[in-house]
């Protein structure tokens, strides 16, 4: 929790300050360069997240077809989601916010955090860099991309469609989770002295989820990762569980952000302590 900074003997401030929520629309954004520049960094931090992230899965599957002791393993496919994440986030958190995740963006967006524009143009920036990424992945490997599946999620031999929805839920949730709570405003005033503090959880809320739900869905919980995949490798079997990537990472998102926003922060209670205190307020 924040401290608070005396002042006098009566009063106390916050040492934190919680952004004003973001427009439903607001179409003077859309003459702004920021929004551009930070539609381009989602799509090419998404490009660079499924290429090195695909390759690394067929560059496994390859190499255990050969020899089953060979390439990274599961813990290695984790490692490479997980460290993409951070480094991508890194990169990118004070241009776009670093979603590289139509999940994530779906959440704040619930938040208000940003913008119905921003995220629209998000989410297609994202799925857009998806398929570049693995269509780069295929242009280079395309004998291996084709023979091991594309990198493509689908549901693991035995899983129901039950399990693995639940699977995709449960999994953004924690990733989800994970985002509000690196980027509180109350932490950040906290722990502003060290400035790779919220790519770090969030990359390993990446990498724990991998390592527990690659042999259900290979995991998902990013649908423009899922998307991507499907698109490129072309194969029925990647459609055909396909709405299990959207509809359980957004459910598993919106679960998130109410519990954060509404269960943690109280939003409902704050803002109605504000509109008591001062009626004639517009929101």
């Amino acid at each position: 929790m924040g401290k608070d900074i005396e002042v006098g003997e009566q009063f106390s401030v916050r040492d934190y300050h919680d952004p004003p929520p973001a427009p439903l629309i607001d179409p003077e954004e859309l003459t702004k360069w920021s929004l551009y520049r930070a539609v381009i960094a989602e799509f090419v931090a998404t490009l660079l997240f499924l290429y090195i992230t695909v390759l690394t899965v067929i560059g496994y599957k390859s190499q255990s077809a050969a020899d089953q002791c060979g390439g990274v393993g599961i813990l290695g496919i984790a490692w490479a989601f997980g460290g993409m994440i951070f480094i991508l986030v890194y990169c990118t958190a004070g241009i776009s916010g670093g979603h590289i995740n139509p999940a994530v963006t779906f959440g704040l967006f619930l938040a208000r955090k940003v913008s119905l524009v921003r995220a629209v143009l998000y989410i297609v920036a994202q799925c857009l860099g998806a398929i570049c990424g693995c269509g780069l992945v295929k242009a280079f490997q395309k004998a291996y991309y084709v023979r091991h599946g594309g990198g493509a999620n689908e549901l693991g031999e035995g899983y129901s469609t039950g399990t693995g929805l639940g699977a995709e839920i449960i999994g953004t949730f924690v990733l989800v989770y994970t985002v509000f709570s690196a980027t509180d405003p109350k932490r950040n005033a906290r722990d502003s002295h060290v400035p790779v503090l919220a790519p770090l959880p969030i990359g390993f809320a990446v990498f724990m989820v991998h390592l527990a739900t690659i042999p259900v869905t290979g995991t998902g919980i990013n649908p423009a990762r899922s998307f991507g995949a499907a698109v490129i490798y072309g194969k029925d079997k990647a459609w055909d569980d396909q709405w299990i990537f959207w509809v359980g990472p957004f459910i598993g998102a919106a679960i998130a952000a109410f519990y954060h926003q509404i269960v943690l922060r109280a939003a409902a209670v704050k803002s109605l302590g504000s509109f008591k205190s001062n009626p004639s307020a517009v929101y």
